[in-house]
């Protein structure tokens, strides 16, 4: 890292495979997480949803096809999905525990059956949930799991000052937004209210790079690989 380097709350960033390592194999499931692993990753992402049946697995879109539809995981029981679709609790069972865990949270309902799972294994401080920062504002009083505003600078209502305030007094943990929308005052700015920082859509080292140059203190990347290299080259020229 450069001596140019601004400090981050995060040091060095959790390094999430964004749905495993899906530039090397498919998408969200445990051959994708347990390669993530093996490549280095200190962190896995994925989308977290609940089956008709009360079951969390985890998958990008939240519907199976059949036929020509395009049916909802809600309505749909574990058993009768597809088998590459994994449950929560099958990648603690397959990965074990030793890293950060993302979960974009896009069935609030599916929040007291990850919070179980995640429980059950001994898990729940390193998860990392997803979602609207006034969806997750209910949850503060439930769990020690960090909670995460994903959003755009865009929906920022009255500019990221007030949106990192708002954070702060809600009990939100961190705010995650696109690489191309950061930049070091922007992470200064969160990191004023001791709010951590998150980038996504991370695939290429420089993009990487500049992100660990503004003191972001998470990384979500397809390609493992590439976000490892960067991020241990630019560690060992701290």
């Amino acid at each position: 890292m450069s001596n140019s380097s601004r400090p981050s709350l995060r040091r060095p960033p959790v390094a999430f495979a964004h749905r495993g390592a899906r530039a090397q194999a498919p998408e969200n499931t445990i051959e994708a997480f347990d390669l993530a692993l093996e490549l280095g990753a200190t962190g896995l992402e994925s989308d977290v949803w609940l089956t008709a049946d009360g079951e969390a697995v985890l998958d990008h879109d939240g519907v199976v096809r059949r036929g020509l539809r395009r049916i909802p995981i809600a309505e749909v029981a574990r058993d009768d999905l597809p088998e590459h679709i994994p449950t929560l609790d099958e990648l603690y069972t397959h990965c074990g525990t030793g890293y950060e865990l993302s979960l974009d949270v896009k069935d609030p309902r599916a929040f007291e059956r990850t919070l179980e799972v995640a429980r059950a294994h001994d898990h729940e401080a390193r998860l990392w949930l997803c979602t609207d920062y006034r969806t997750a504002a209910p949850w503060r009083e439930l769990t020690s799991a960090r909670l995460v505003d994903s959003t755009r600078i865009k929906t920022m209502t009255g500019g990221a000052e007030r949106r990192a305030a708002e954070l702060a007094r809600l009990g939100i943990d961190a705010v995650n937004l696109p690489v191309k929308e950061w930049s070091g005052g922007l992470v200064a700015l969160f990191h004023r209210f001791d709010r951590y920082c998150l980038g996504w859509n991370a695939q290429f080292e420089r993009e990487i790079s500049s992100l660990v140059s503004m003191g972001i203190d998470g990384v979500f990347s397809d390609h493992v690989d590439r976000m490892m290299a960067t991020l241990n080259s630019d560690s060992s020229a701290d």
